[in-house]
């Protein structure tokens, strides 16, 4: 299984900051231990220092990046608060994907939460509890499998 962390990352900042992500390294440890077997791309693993791309490198990153969502198995977006970047990645997966979007987001009303996601949890402890019930996987098992009858 492949999966994709999605997240904000700038959000609304009007400077060239990051929010806070450490929601980053938790999510890639519950994903290691509940889904072992899996690979985890972490966009901003391979981009620490992406606030300082030029616009040509930032728009073959960020398009790169929202592509990589229609191939992966399942998107995990982290939507603490509205997050553009985050939104496009889970229509890219939703619209275009062959997997499942699972979203941990306390805006369960906001309309890109909810239709561009299969799961929604409010928070991590939710979205733990259901990686150990085997929610989050029979989800994405389920999504690929109707995506796959749909191509």
């Amino acid at each position: 299984m492949h999966i994709f962390i999605a997240g904000i990352m700038q959000g609304s900042h009007r400077e060239s900051v990051l929010h806070a992500q450490d929601y980053r390294t938790r999510l890639k440890d519950l994903l290691r231990r509940h889904l072992p077997s899996a690979v985890i791309y972490d966009p901003l693993s391979d981009h620490q220092q992406s606030l300082d791309y030029d616009d040509q490198l930032g728009r073959k990153v960020f398009l790169h990046h929202n592509r990589m969502c229609r191939t992966v198995d399942l998107v995990v977006a982290f939507v603490p608060e509205a997050s553009m970047g985050t939104a496009i990645e889970m229509w890219e997966a939703h619209e275009h994907g062959r997997g499942a979007v699972v979203t941990i987001s306390p805006l369960e009303l906001n309309w890109a939460v909810r239709f561009c996601s299969d799961l929604v949890y409010p928070d991590m402890t939710t979205f733990e509890a259901a990686l150990v019930a085997g929610e989050v996987l029979s989800t994405v098992e389920q999504v690929i499998a109707r995506r796959g009858r749909n191509k």
